[in-house]
């Protein structure tokens, strides 16, 4: 695999440190787009302080420009892409044009440093990756608490000095009205007729009220000065909240809403990580409701004892009670989620379940009066609507469901406020017209359940809404296939905050192949290998051998809408079948490794030649969807001496449904050993049926006999079936002598006949238990009967025996 292919799949913290080599001097996108190109010129060989090699950097200078230089004329491109490589281009002459060997050592710098990335990634086991995500989780958490903690007490101090304002500004009350009496007695002094006491009383008054004017005043600036300064902390401690409330709402939470968005593809997920965003939103919630109350309290002190502020001075009381109050309020909607998704691929008339919660319900007490939560299915067009915030859309539908509505619980043991709407139904959906729009597929138009409620939030009446990941509405389930191409692209390629349903048309190969084993992985229980890969990429892009898909993208037409070259069926739709196939019947031999699986004939060829005759292995189909078959090496039956590779026809789900895989390996004598060197029972006897014990036959009602099915290749002497015993009875027909002449094959491909039509049943010793039709359900199968007549022919008085046993 190149390097670069191998950076794209680096964990998130190692791909931030790529992110960080790479500058305005050497961009990321011009890594990305000559990835190949890159990789191939001789770096390391050019000696920065070697004169001569001079010339080497101006080579790989002028190369570069005019890679740079195509991309920005070419015409396919966005605008917007061209337009970064016609800024690049220009900043490439300015800075390199006269320095070249610079252009030589920053490349090189980031190749070793990717390398290094790569070589410390792969030397970690699965379980120090898990480890080294976990110490980053552990990080962030202990960050948070600390922001928590410090926004706790930086709140008990404000509520501190809050109390303190309140006790100078009520003896400063007191104060004022003790300076009323003063002066009340002052003016009655002054009424009286002038007099020696007179004089020395007015005196004295006039001292104790200029003295407690300058008190008045005195207490006047410092209750001022305690306003600005609790306003100016309660603006520090908001916008320290603010900040801490995206980290936890815009990074964390939408963090674990992607992770949640992949999970339905298949990949890990920490279940338990919604309780904890819980008490982290809980404890923000605590935090800015406990800084309302004290700004609210502030707001009314104020208005008992107003204040003037100088105009010089910027007072900031009157924004906090807007800022406090819009910090609640997103939080509170921000944490309207929903838990447990829809499924994704929605059947009408089919119950289906879906889960929403409120992370900081039970803070805001509102379980008192629980509020009521209702889902609407609407279309993608009305959840844009939604989004741009047209109140007229928020009651429109594109359908009906029953048991849409109810009250949100209160569960006291965890303190969460949800609902689960366990028996909801679709009852009817009004689809889109399809023409002339893009969406051309019903399997390809998406839906989503919109959640909504109204409830009340300090005084204020909030309206919450949030909205369920895309579904699509099927009616039957052949349209499955294409459905689940449909949400597992948007799951994986979907972008936070984007406009409903936006999703690129193409994408990176590396990302697409991502999905795929992820998704193969949740299927079967084992994911894809790197050969596994290269010959999906190789099928999707007609290519053959080794490629460099490092720099390829994939379109969703090429994914899931155009056929293969020189088939009938899609890509999609060759990969679902057979992950369906493995899923059904294969999942044991898969994860245990037997299967190959993803092989292309030649190769196949290739590898069975250089084993000993009767290696064996099994490969998926190219030509069949959802098949599976078995190729093999022996000897030409003509031909002595001379070795071939041969092919059963592919067994499907249907051939399974009759016959499992081991019992059909174990019926074959040429397959001996599976490839390399594993014989076969080792492989797969714990998958065979268990053999019949029975000493007589057993009988089905009606008193027939029960028969067994085997697997045979036409031509060949059948052997003892599994579940098949000798009933040592003397009257049996006459041993099976065997076929007139060794068995020759038409063709390469070798057809498995009498599996879903007509079966060879043999009892041990070798004597013919019965050949007929494998079961009344089978009946009506094409049966080549002049082929049954004239296998019988050769088995001389077969028939006048059988009928006289």
């Amino acid at each position: 695999m190149a390097l670069w292919a191998k950076v794209q799949q680096l964990p998130q913290e190692a791909l931030s440190q790529v992110q960080s080599a790479y500058s305005n001097y050497f961009p990321l996108e011009v890594r990305h787009y000559f990835a190949s190109w890159i990789e191939e010129q001789p770096w390391k060989d050019i000696d920065d302080t070697n004169p001569h090699h001079e010339q080497y950097a101006n080579q790989l200078f002028a190369q570069i420009m005019e890679l740079i230089e195509a991309k920005a004329n070419d015409s396919t491109l966005e605008f917007l892409v061209r337009l970064n490589f016609q800024n690049v281009a220009k900043q490439f002459k300015d800075v390199y044009s006269n320095q070249p060997m610079n252009l030589v050592r920053i490349v090189r710098n980031c190749l070793v440093n990717e390398e290094d990335l790569v070589r410390t990634a792969e030397s970690m086991s699965p379980l120090s990756m898990t480890s080294m995500q976990a110490t980053l989780d552990d990080k962030t958490k202990q960050e948070i608490k600390c922001c928590m903690d410090l926004l706790d007490k930086r709140t008990n101090e404000t509520d501190q000095d809050l109390r303190h304002m309140q006790l100078v500004q009520e003896k400063f009350v007191i104060d004022y009205q003790n300076q009323a009496k003063i002066s009340a007695n002052l003016t009655h002094v002054q009424q009286q007729p002038p007099s020696a006491s007179r004089a020395e009383m007015e005196t004295k008054l006039k001292q104790e009220k200029e003295e407690m004017d300058r008190q008045l005043l005195s207490s006047a600036q410092q209750i001022l000065q305690q306003r600005l300064a609790l306003a100016s902390k309660h603006k520090d401690t908001l916008t320290t909240l603010e900040t801490l409330a995206k980290q936890v709402v815009d990074d964390e939470l939408i963090a674990w809403k992607q992770k949640q968005k992949l999970a339905l593809n298949g990949a890990s997920f920490d279940a338990t990580m919604i309780d904890v965003l819980q008490k982290w939103c809980e404890s923000l919630a605590d935090l800015i409701w406990r800084n309302r109350m004290q700004i609210i309290k502030v707001d009314l002190l104020r208005q008992q004892l107003p204040i003037d502020v100088p105009q010089n001075v910027t007072d900031l009381q009157p924004d906090l009670n807007r800022l406090v109050t819009g910090l609640l309020s997103n939080l509170v909607t921000s944490t309207f989620i929903v838990e447990q998704q829809p499924p994704q691929v929605l059947k009408k008339d089919s119950r289906f379940t879906a889960t929403v919660r409120l992370l900081v319900g039970g803070k805001l007490n509102l379980q008192l009066t629980p509020p009521r939560v209702k889902a609407t299915i609407i279309s993608e067009q009305q959840a844009r609507s939604l989004l741009q915030n047209e109140d007229g859309r928020r009651h429109q539908k594109c359908g009906d469901i029953l048991n849409n509505e109810g009250p949100m619980d209160y569960h006291q043991h965890s303190g969460q406020l949800s609902i689960t709407f366990r028996n909801m139904s679709l009852k009817n959906i009004k689809r889109a017209d399809r023409r002339g729009a893009e969406v051309h597929t019903v399997a390809e138009e998406k839906f989503c359940i919109f959640f909504s409620s109204d409830f009340n939030v300090g005084g204020n009446e909030l309206k919450f809404q949030t909205l369920s990941l895309p579904v699509v509405v099927t009616v039957h389930g052949n349209q499955e296939c294409q459905a689940t191409a449909t949400y597992l692209w948007d799951n994986q390629f979907s972008e936070p905050g984007r406009t409903p349903f936006q999703v690129p048309d193409k994408v990176p190969w590396s990302d697409l192949a991502k999905m795929l084993s992820t998704k193969f992985c949740a299927m079967t229980g084992r994911g894809l290998s790197d050969s596994n890969l290269k010959y999906l990429g190789n099928k999707l892009f007609g290519t053959s051998g080794t490629v460099d898909f490092s720099s390829a993208v994939v379109t969703w037409a090429q994914f899931n809408k155009e056929n293969l070259p020189g088939r009938n069926f899609t890509f999609w739709e060759w990969f679902w079948s057979v992950g369906k196939l493995v899923k059904e019947h294969l999942k044991g031999p898969w994860t245990d490794g037997h299967i190959i699986g993803f092989m292309d004939k030649t190769e196949s060829n290739d590898l069975l030649l250089s084993q000993p005759n009767g290696t064996f292995l099994l490969r998926f189909s190219d030509g069949t969807v959802g098949g599976i078959t078995i190729a093999w090496v022996a000897d030409q039956p003509d031909k002595p001496g001379e070795r071939q590779v041969w092919n059963l026809a592919p067994f499907t789900i249907k051939d399974f449904a009759i016959r499992g895989l081991a019992d059909r390996i174990k019926d074959l004598t040429s397959l001996v050993t599976l490839h390399p060197d594993i014989p076969k029972d080792t492989a797969f006897q714990r998958y065979y049926s268990p053999p019949t014990s029975d000493t007589t036959p057993s009988l089905v009602q009606g008193g027939y006999v029960k028969t067994t099915l085997i697997n045979i290749i036409d031509g060949q002497v059948p052997t003892q079936p599994s579940g098949v015993v000798d009933f040592n009875n003397p009257q049996t027909p006459q041993a099976y002598a065997g076929p007139a002449s060794p068995p020759s094959y038409p063709n390469q491909t070798v057809t498995a006949r009498g599996d879903a039509t007509m079966m060879d049943s043999v009892i041990e010793g070798g004597e013919v238990d019965f050949v007929g039709v494998a079961s009344p359900e089978y009946a009506n199968e094409d049966i080549d009967l002049n082929r049954i007549n004239e296998w019988l022919s050769t088995q001389g008085n077969f028939q006048n025996d059988a009928m006289n046993t």
